[in-house]
């Protein structure tokens, strides 16, 4: 049952007051940092830095984020805690860009910075607007206007203009477009690229299917100054998110394409191997007896990232003329029903020249696939005085929190949020974050959001590869127990006396990494377990907490000479080396209660090596499950197939005998992992096997 607006905006401010609470936050912060992680889930944006400055008549901004590409989003609030749904007119919404755009003028030309406090974090986006503006470093700053009020219908479009002399686009994130966005079966804004409209002409293109109801396919040879224009407007968000992982754990742009590019332009589509690209529609026209695309909805670039990228800064840095440049492009229209299962695939196969490690296929990594079975399945221990035990839903893919009540009645939906509270919903990013303050990568998560991820989903592709029974129960029960004092941490870091509103994050990420490191150099670790089955950080935790975030609030808002930014300052290695060298004079801070409730490595270890027994136990389980749910005849027809083929090992062959025998003979657990292999290699094949 589809919610209405108000009972939309009900529940929204039902979250946000839990969340202010629950983190010890203003409810604008929590509400400016609620938007901005739906726009940062979704790729809309690449990250988000709070930042509230009004002190000013006609002059606000309350975050921001600079990317790699010379991009400054530039975000305002109208946020008044409001209890009733009401309307957002185009003269407030125009008002609130003109404030928001004040601030950059006055920082980018006009001294700002020189007036402010130099710690505070205004004073840090203002030095850094003056630095980069002179620097010619940005080059398209986007005016985000996040809303608790509905759009009024009169706005129909936002018109791009300049703001000191850079173009800027407007954006407006009301929360109709929030509720859109979360209902969407995507959960995520499609973009909508006319190509009449944007370059005044359609693409040529030949269509590549038959009629199928499945897909269709086109290809084309698209001009390069067009996939430049469509990576400077959208970024990212061009990029499927499997690419955009990939592409921010690589970085850098291939210098064997820009040599092309530079050197010998006219030969770039013989020597490029082109883009994949999918789609959500196409509309098409006979112009001059040929078919030309004219409209694509859901654009999203599946392989060939590096190679729009490169385009991209080719012409920006290099000043190159792309045009005699042309790229071949493959477009497979996928419908929306069946993206989400279809267009994982075509990226994984599209980009598997390339070595992309499987992790970087995120969402439908067995890593994940794991994480969500445990969250599903194990129930958290009630906290103390309660009686109803809870669970930790994880969202393996965007929107399954909503999409599992989606079709619930209104009483079923109440059992449903009692069973898995809105505050114990963790995603992909969130896990990134709790693991890697704790791994000694705090620097990387002060990279933002999905860098972050990028860097762990490397990291994890990596360890599931060698041990995949690593990631069990107790890994799953760390990362909450983890979670919890991630949370708790952000509400004590913003209640402290010394806390004026800025670079909490940057605060948080460093206090765990030396709590952390702390217990290491004692080859001791904090009691992950006992924090699982309570629920809770105890107040001795706590209490370290709140040491040594002072010490670390103390540490980066010194910052060397030279540097302005501290949130810049925090996403270097030098940091994180810097307050690593005040450790020993922490660990004397701390009471001797918070090293009486560390437990040793040893025990940990003990730990960790029965879960990995206990999950090896589990897979192998499963193996045999999967494996006795296929017929014998079926693997009668797959041993005779693949010999045909002479695709079998000896030990394979021998093992299939097994199978054929199936239900007079089982195979073990260890002879059902191979047969698993050879059923996968089955289907390479193009066999379909049935299953009971």
């Amino acid at each position: 049952m589809e919610q209405t607006s108000d009972e939309f905006f009900h529940d929204f401010r039902q979250e946000l007051l839990a969340e202010a609470e629950a983190n010890g936050s203003f409810q604008l912060s929590a509400f400016m940092e609620t938007v901005a992680n739906e726009l940062v889930e979704t790729g809309f944006a690449d990250g988000f830095e709070l930042c509230h400055f009004r002190a000013r008549r006609g002059m606000r901004v309350d975050g921001y984020w600079f990317n790699d590409e010379g991009v400054l989003d530039l975000f305002i609030a109208d946020f008044d805690s409001r209890d009733q749904l009401s309307s957002l007119s185009k003269t407030e919404a125009d008002a609130a860009f003109r404030r928001v755009a004040n601030f950059f003028e006055a920082g980018a030309n006009e001294g700002l910075a020189d007036q402010l406090e130099i710690t505070s974090p205004e004073y840090g986006l203002a030095k850094q607007i003056a630095e980069r503006k002179a620097k010619d470093a940005i080059r398209q700053l986007n005016l985000v206007l996040f809303s608790e009020r509905t759009l009024s219908d009169k706005i129909q479009s936002l018109v791009d203009s300049e703001v000191a002399g850079i173009p800027t686009t407007h954006h407006i994130w009301d929360i109709s477009r929030l509720q859109r966005q979360r209902s969407s079966r995507s959960h995520k804004e499609p973009l909508d690229i006319n190509f009449e409209q944007m370059f005044g002409k359609g693409i040529p293109c030949l269509p590549a299917h038959l009629g199928t109801a499945a897909y269709q396919s086109y290809l084309m040879a698209i001009p390069a100054e067009v996939l430049a224009t469509l990576y400077e407007r959208f970024g990212g968000r061009l990029l499927e998110q499997n690419v955009r992982t990939f592409l921010q754990a690589r970085g850098g742009v291939n210098q064997g394409i820009r040599a092309t590019i530079l050197n010998d332009p006219g030969m770039f589509f013989a020597y490029n191997n082109g883009i994949a690209a999918t789609a959500e529609s196409v509309e098409t026209q006979m112009l001059n007896s040929a078919l030309v695309i004219t409209r694509i909805v859901d654009l999203q670039i599946v392989n060939g990232g590096q190679t729009t990228a490169s385009l991209f800064h080719a012409r920006k840095r290099d000043k190159a003329d792309l045009s005699t440049v042309f790229v071949q492009l493959k477009l497979c229209v996928i419908d929306s029903l069946q993206s989400e299962s279809v267009v994982p695939r075509i990226s994984e196969y599209a980009n598997t020249q390339n070595r992309v490690n499987a992790a970087d296929f995120f969402s439908n990594h067995p890593f994940h696939v794991r994480m969500e079975g445990f969250s599903r399945r194990i129930w958290a221990p009630a906290q103390k005085g309660a009686q109803r035990e809870t669970r930790w839903f994880y969202e393996r893919a965007r929107g399954q929190y909503a999409d599992a009540q989606s079709n619930l009645t209104p009483g079923e939906r109440n059992r449903f949020k009692a069973e898995h509270p809105k505050a114990q919903m963790f995603t992909k990013t969130d896990l990134a974050k709790f693991e890697n303050v704790w791994d000694e990568h705090p620097r990387w998560v002060n990279l933002g959001s999905q860098k972050n991820f990028a860097r762990y989903a490397a990291r994890i592709g990596a360890e599931w590869e060698q041990s995949s029974d690593a990631f069990n129960e107790f890994y799953f029960k760390r990362a909450v127990a983890r979670g919890l004092i991630f949370r708790s941490t952000e509400r004590i870091v913003s209640a402290r006396p010394w806390y004026n509103g800025g670079y909490r994050a940057n605060i948080v990420a460093y206090t765990l990494a030396v709590i952390s490191e702390i217990a290491k150099r004692r080859k001791e670790s904090v009691d992950f377990l006992r924090i699982w089955n309570v629920q809770q950080v105890s107040p001795v935790l706590e209490n370290a907490i709140a040491i040594v975030s002072g010490v670390v609030n103390d540490d980066i808002r010194a910052p060397p000479q030279g540097i302005s930014n501290l949130s810049e300052w925090c996403k270097r290695e030098a940091c994180w080396t810097r307050i690593q060298a005040r450790i020993d004079s922490i660990v004397s801070l701390l009471p001797p209660d918070f090293y009486d409730g560390l437990i040793s490595l040893d025990d940990q270890s003990a730990t960790v090596r029965t879960a990995k027994q206990t999950q090896r136990i589990d897979n192998g389980i499963e193996a045999q499950k999967k494996v006795l749910a296929v017929p014998a005849a079926e693997w009668v027809r797959l041993h005779q197939r693949l010999t045909e083929k002479n695709l079998l090992t000896p030990k394979e062959i021998g093992v299939l005998k097994v199978a054929m025998q199936i239900p007079v003979k089982l195979p073990t657990e260890k002879q059902s992992g191979v047969l698993l292999s050879i059923l996968h290699k089955g289907r390479l094949e193009g066999l379909f096997i049935t299953q009971h």
